[in-house]
Order: structure tokens, then sequence, then C-alpha cells
């Protein structure tokens, strides 16, 4: 069981180290850091390896991308280069119900699209609660924030989606 464990985490390291250091590059603009960046995102990702079934499908590409992003931004914040990244402010609103604005595959498609619109700090959080399936402990101990951050950035997206949901439907 141990050298299967090891034999996953090996081929998702090889097939994905490149990709999570190019994205955590981007973010930082200092291989140092990306590379520490990465180095932690594997930490996580051993962690969770279980939360992985397929490492050849784009939700794993996906959810490893996501979790080297988020690594980057904190170091990056942590590093104090430059002001932090633009947050919305907190919305005390929360009647969003994922199952009633996803009602056709039509629906799913533009729903996809708006998703995708979200700032990645906000996108991140909602894909690993819907997508993945993921706890709000899951989530904060995966991208390095508060269980409490999880729930505000989650609400956050919600709010986001539900006003592009009624204008598309204005």
């Amino acid at each position: 069981m141990a050298t299967h464990i090891k034999d996953k985490f090996d081929y998702i390291y090889e097939k994905y180290k490149r990709l999570l250091l190019a994205k955590a590059y981007d973010i930082l603009k200092d291989h140092a850091l990306a590379e520490d960046a990465v180095s932690e995102a594997f930490i996580r990702v051993y962690k969770h390896l279980g939360k992985i079934d397929d490492p050849d499908s784009g939700q794993s590409a996906s959810f490893l991308v996501t979790i080297a992003k988020n690594i980057a931004i904190n170091l990056y914040h942590k590093e104090k280069r430059t002001t932090p990244f633009d947050v919305a402010e907190y919305d005390e609103a929360d009647d969003f119900d994922l199952e009633d604005t996803i009602a056709t595959q039509d629906d799913a498609t533009g729903a996809l699209k708006l998703v995708g619109r979200l700032k990645e700090e906000l996108r991140a959080v909602f894909l690993l609660k819907y997508a993945h399936d993921m706890s709000h402990k899951e989530i904060a101990k995966i991208l390095g924030i508060t269980e409490n951050n999880v729930t505000v950035r989650l609400h956050r997206a919600k709010t986001k989606l539900q006003e592009w949901v009624k204008e598309v439907q204005v």
C-alpha cells in the first residue's frame, strides 16, 4: 500500500512540477520563492493524496494548480512585495443555492463561465467546496488560511455569482 501511495505521489510530482512552478513564478516573479511555494504545495498534496482519484484528469490538475497559486499568493503577501490583491467587502446576504442556479446543462455551462470570472482567491475556495466537495477545515488547511477566511471567501463568491446570475436573467 505504501508503495502505491509513493508511486502515485511520484507520478503526480513529475507530471505537474513544471506547471506548478510556472504558475507560482507568474505570481512571485522570483525563482527561489516559486520553488518554496511549489515545495509547500506538494507537501499539502501529499497530505491530501486521497482527494486525487485520477492524476491525469483536468479536475486533478485544477486542484493542484489551485493549491500552488494560493500558496504563492500567500507567500507574495508575506513577502510584502506590494499592496494586497483587491478583495470585495463582506456582504451579509447568503441565500445562494447552487442547485437552483444550475437547473439545466445550458445553465451549468453558463455557471462555469461565471465561476471562471471570479477572482482567483474566491474561485479557488468555491471550486474546492463545490467541485471537490471539501469541508471548510480541509480547504483552510490546503490553502493555508483560516476557516473563517474560507467562509468569508465562499460567501463573497456566492454573492458575486448571484449578482451575475440576476444580471443574466434580466
